[in-house]
């Protein structure tokens, strides 16, 4: 008898148990479930105020989608910029402070009729480690630590150019491409100049100022103006020299701060005054009427106008060349279409990006426990004419791809890009054309290094204060 009461006890115990694990597994899986709730109403909440197609978002989505897929649900077919992510505070940490890199940029190409790769460096940063050692724009870097990098492992290996790191490369000597003795590079917290590269050519009667600039930025932290001022002295002294052509290199330039990017256009543009619109910006009409109402950004904050500066080299020139690639976006493609209406814009190289919107940084500031953050579309801007018919990309009038396997040195006449352009100005040969030579050209990067700082300058310049302010306003 006391067995079988025994045997009971243990029985109940046993149902009582599992009774409570299941009980806490539907807490848990409520819990979860509370958090996708709450997790795609302040998305809804915030598409819904913000985003550009708000009219267009569907009045009832199905909520039980995962946040991405949810988010994905509300964007319009045209939308090609909306994002969002799960580990955002991570992200936001990324930005604080300066990159810790050894100083180089590169693509990422597959090596044909096979499975690995290689990273062509694109330019070497002045003052960076990398610049100190002996590695050059248009190393090929095969081995990174003694990995070989393949379709399989790049990404993983490529993470590790972020310590210090050991690179096993080729240099092209004339003929092949040799070994060049192992290198290794030490990775520090560098802040990059966006004013790479200027110089003067005198051809044919020509002066032509060449600038090659990589970023919009005012300066290395958030009020410093510090490359701002650097630009106009490098345009002052192009104005002292007489300029008469002017070749802007923004083939690198996947955009940055609008500010800096007035500040390069009041430096170029003909026949401007304060009066002058460079560029116009169309929010949805509920955020457009909040925009009009809030006396601390008021009509105004619509438009930006060019500045006047001593240092401008427009009245000089009858047009300005752009050189492009393939990153080449968002305050690049801006500045090219608000010089437009004021002076003929010739480009060469590839086809832009097509990035004629802009984005808001958006995160759960009230709720630490939403770890989310989303980057939607809110704005499209138009230039004084109300042009903004670059979606597509901006097409070059003169067209190359810039993917030759051999690169020549970053202001080098005979450096492809750049001879194209020379070559138009003056009308006639320039150099020994030994950048046209050299038949091998490369396919399709798989990988560019400056799109991940162009997704963390995106973030960076995103973070309006004064915009998030109109929503919280509303909430309150």
């Amino acid at each position: 008898m006391k067995n079988l009461m025994r045997a009971c006890n243990y029985f109940f115990s046993a149902l009582i148990l599992v009774s409570l694990i299941a009980l806490q597994a539907c807490k848990d899986k409520d819990s979860v479930e509370a958090d996708k709730s709450y997790v795609n109403r302040w998305i809804y909440d915030n598409m819904e105020f913000w985003y550009y197609w708000n009219t267009q978002i569907p009045s009832n989505p199905n909520r039980k989608l995962e946040p991405p897929d949810f988010f994905a649900s509300l964007l319009v077919a045209e939308d090609k910029f909306s994002w969002i992510q799960d580990d955002y505070e991570d992200l936001i940490k990324s930005l604080q402070g300066i990159t810790k890199e050894a100083g180089y940029e590169y693509k990422l190409y597959r090596k044909q009729g096979t499975n690995d790769v290689f990273m062509q460096v694109m330019y070497v940063k002045p003052g960076s480690p990398a610049s100190s050692v002996d590695l050059l724009r248009g190393d090929i870097i095969e081995k990174v630590n003694g990995i070989q990098m393949t379709l399989d492992n790049y990404r993983s290996v490529i993470e590790l150019i972020s310590e210090n790191h050991t690179i096993s490369y080729k240099r092209y000597n004339g003929s092949s491409f040799q070994d060049k003795p192992n290198l290794t590079l030490t990775t520090v917290e560098f802040s990059e100049n966006p004013n790479f590269y200027h110089t003067i050519y005198n051809i044919e009667g020509r002066k032509i100022g060449y600038f090659i600039y990589n970023f919009f930025a005012n300066g290395p932290s958030g009020t410093s103006q510090i490359y701002n001022t650097e630009m106009d002295q490098i345009f002052t002294g192009f104005q002292t020299a007489g300029i008469t052509d002017l070749i802007i290199d923004l083939r690198f330039n996947s955009g940055g701060t609008e500010s800096a990017t007035v500040n390069l256009a009041s430096l170029v543009a003909k026949g401007i005054d304060n009066n002058s619109i460079f560029t116009k910006r169309e929010y949805n009409d509920q955020v457009e009427d909040a925009i009009v109402k809030e006396p601390t950004l008021g009509p105004g904050f619509l438009v930006s106008k060019f500045v006047i500066k001593t240092q401008n080299v427009g009245a000089s020139l009858s047009k300005v060349y752009i050189l492009t690639g393939s990153r080449t976006a968002s305050a690049s493609e801006l500045l090219i279409n608000g010089l437009k209406p004021f002076m003929e814009v010739k480009i060469v190289g590839d086809t832009t990006v097509g990035k004629n919107m802009g984005s808001i940084t958006i995160t759960d500031d009230d709720n630490k426990k939403n770890k989310w953050g989303m980057q939607p579309i809110i704005v499209k801007s138009y230039n004084s004419l109300d042009q903004s018919d670059y979606s597509n990309g901006f097409k070059p009038d003169i067209a190359d791809k810039d993917n030759d396997l051999v690169l020549l040195p970053l202001g080098n006449v005979e450096e492809r890009l750049l001879n194209l352009a020379l070559e138009d100005i003056v009308g006639a040969p320039v150099g020994g054309r030994i950048s046209r030579s050299f038949g091998e050209k490369l396919s399709r990067p798989i990988l560019h290094s400056t799109d991940i700082k162009a997704k963390q300058r995106e973030v960076r310049e995103g973070k309006d204060e004064r915009l998030l302010r109109l929503f919280k306003s509303l909430q309150e």
